[in-house]
């Protein structure tokens, strides 16, 4: 039996990171020039995809000039001087700086809570800081806390809120980050209630305690806008519902769809160690067909140890939080570790694809193998003896292109890598077959009555944020109807789409889309390359693009399945693929076929998960972690 989670006013449980990513991945979805609950205008003819309201944008190209500073000095300085301060300072002493900051910023909740009227919150306020003045030393220690004593947060923006102002305009504000008009104005008026401003002795206690509290959330910062191609736009659509007054309605009020609401389960996915992926390398490596460099992270046991190179999913990054909890899992059980991004992902597309556009298996599967191949090259000149037996671990996508290499190790040049192992963990079978399936998934909101369809679709993209922000029962799935957690994971695949379209057509525009490529100005662009499908991208831009190298369309069609390869597959005793019975990508004939071709040896089927939703479950973190013990 399947149960929901019922969110509850409390801290949030899931890493920052986690949260945000997965928030802004399933909210990125087409700009609105319209105000939350209007309707959303397109422009063009080829279709249209539903889609949430997003705040307005008009000074985009200013607000992107400022990101582009503001995120050169969070990787520049913040996140470095960040790394460095935790070293000094360990958790608890962090933990009692922000205890004192905030037991400092009284004066300003005391205020506004009386300009709202909230006169029990001005009550609980001020209860909490004379116990934590007294009791707590100054407010280092949240003595109040453990006397139960409420919480009761409040700042300018929200009294305004009260007052009736609601946000019109997206603002990205110098050094502070995303914001509006409303949240803007309320920051400066939050920022002048301070009290150390009025003490000149003790002025310095503003930046240092704001440093304090930064310096926690810079590595997941900077993990953000470095592995997403554009962060910005990340970060305004998830601002929209992050920030949105009240809650929203939680009631299902449609059936729930298993394999899609476990799939959403993957947020739950989450690092052991905070600092693991700051402990990495990151290298780059020259590709022979493009001459260009290509980054890659890498974990190196400090002996020799076997080494697994991780292909992730579809348009994920190599810093991406599956990614990295694959990387975490993997080194803490004695394995070196290399992660790339995916063949589908700007950053390798733009560096080590030999093609303009991913499309035909057949070429992906070799650029990734060359890649891995002149990784494994610097690294045995870096770390002389200490690499060991071989393995390529792909998830998704990524296990799809893995199953494609081990199908072609006897026809590889022989200067390409060997490995002593492939490990597919939730692959598709066929391309075409998913492509269709996600496709379908985003046009689920057309099953609500045209009337209702967009305060629906606000709804759910309200519901992803405030779930998010609030504490679950972590046993339990989201709190999604079938239409909705369909949506949301169509549209999460979309966003990718989105992504691959936009860096292909900037690197080489084919003259498909309508509206100009901009850099600073991508509203139009993104919202007519949204409205684009995967079938569209594979009729559009995939097949005249390798018509023109002499691919025909059946033969795209072809390398896009695996059962094309089936008996090298069969005959490849290198194989384990780990993947669930349930997962939307694998309809029954697949599933048959994977039993056929991998047998019981090689194949581990989990009856539920759906698509990767499962993947930090025990008995799959186990099965991960199996399929590569003997390589040790």
């Amino acid at each position: 039996m399947i149960r929901t989670a019922v969110p509850r006013t409390a801290p949030v449980r899931f890493p920052r990171h986690a949260s945000y990513v997965m928030l802004a991945a399933v909210l990125a979805s087409c700009s609105s020039t319209t105000e939350p609950g209007n309707t959303v205008q397109k422009s063009v003819s080829h279709g249209q995809t539903p889609t949430p309201d997003f705040i307005n944008d008009p000074l985009e190209p200013v607000n992107r000039s400022i990101w582009a500073v503001n995120k050169g000095i969070l990787i520049g300085v913040v996140q470095p001087a960040g790394k460095a301060y935790r070293k000094i300072a360990p958790p608890p002493v962090r933990l009692s700086i922000n205890h004192f900051r905030r037991n400092l910023t009284y004066p300003g909740r005391l205020i506004n809570h009386a300009l709202q009227g909230r006169w029990s919150g001005a009550g609980d306020e001020t209860t909490r800081f004379l116990t934590n003045t007294t009791a707590g030393g100054l407010g280092f220690f949240d003595v109040a806390t453990k006397w139960n004593i409420p919480k009761s947060e409040a700042d300018f923006s929200q009294t305004f809120g009260t007052w009736g102002w609601k946000p019109n305009a997206f603002v990205m504000l110098p050094f502070a980050g995303p914001s509006d008009d409303r949240h803007a104005f309320g920051y400066a008026a939050d920022s002048v209630a301070e009290p150390w401003n009025y003490a000149g002795a003790y002025s310095v206690v503003g930046p240092a305690t704001s440093f304090n509290k930064l310096s926690d959330r810079s590595e997941d910062a900077t993990r953000l806008v470095v592995s997403e191609k554009d962060s910005y736009i990340l970060t305004k659509y998830a601002w929209t519902y992050a920030t949105k007054d009240g809650q929203p309605d939680w009631r299902l009020k449609g059936p729930i769809d298993r394999p899609t609401l476990e799939t959403l389960g993957a947020v739950r996915v989450s690092l052991t160690d905070p600092e693991f992926p700051s402990d990495s390398r990151e290298m780059a490596v020259t590709i022979p067909s493009t001459g260009r460099k290509l980054k890659f992270n890498c974990w190196i046991q400090s002996g020799t140890a076997p080494i697994v190179y991780i292909s992730p999913g579809l348009s994920s990054h190599r810093l991406s939080l599956a990614t990295l909890w694959a990387a975490e899992q993997l080194y803490q059980n004695g394995f070196s570790v290399v992660s790339t991004s995916s063949v589908f992902q700007p950053e390798f597309m733009e560096n080590a694809s030999s093609a303009h556009l991913p499309a035909y298996p057949k070429v992906d599967s070799r650029d990734l193998h060359v890649a891995m191949t002149e990784i494994d090259k610097l690294l045995e000149k870096k770390f002389p003896g200490r690499l060991g037996r071989k393995a390529l671990m792909g998830f998704s996508m990524g296990g799809f292109l893995s199953l494609r290499i081990a199908a072609d190790e006897k026809q590889a040049p022989a200067d390409l890598l060997r490995f002593d192992r492939y490990v597919a963990i939730n692959p598709p079978v066929d391309l075409q077959y998913g492509a269709k399936h996600l496709d379908g998934y985003n046009r689920a909101p057309l099953a609500w009555p045209a009337d209702q369809r967009q305060a629906l679709l606000n709804n759910a993209a309200h519901k992803v944020a405030k779930s998010m922000t609030l504490r679950s029962d972590p046993s339990a799935v989201p709190p999604f109807e079938g239409i909705e957690s369909k949506y949301l994971i169509g549209l999460t695949f979309r966003v990718a789409l989105r992504d691959i379209v936009y860096s292909s057509q900037q690197r080489h525009n084919m003259g498909v889309l309508q509206t100009p490529i901009t850099p600073l100005r991508r509203e139009e662009s993104y919202r007519e390359i949204m409205n684009f499908t995967f079938s569209d991208y594979f009729q559009k831009f995939a097949v005249p693009y390798y018509q023109q190298k002499g691919i025909g369309i059946a033969e795209l069609r072809r390398e896009g399945n695996l059962t094309t390869h089936t008996a090298a597959l069969r005959n490849q005793k290198k194989i384990r693929v780990i993947t669930n019975r349930n997962d939307f990508l694998l309809p029954p004939k697949d599933i048959s076929w994977m039993n056929s071709t991998f047998g019981a040896s090689r194949l581990t089927l989990f009856p539920y998960g759906g698509h990767m939703g499962n993947m930090s479950s025990p008995p799959v973190r186990d099965a991960i972690l199996g399929s590569i013990q003997d390589l040790k």
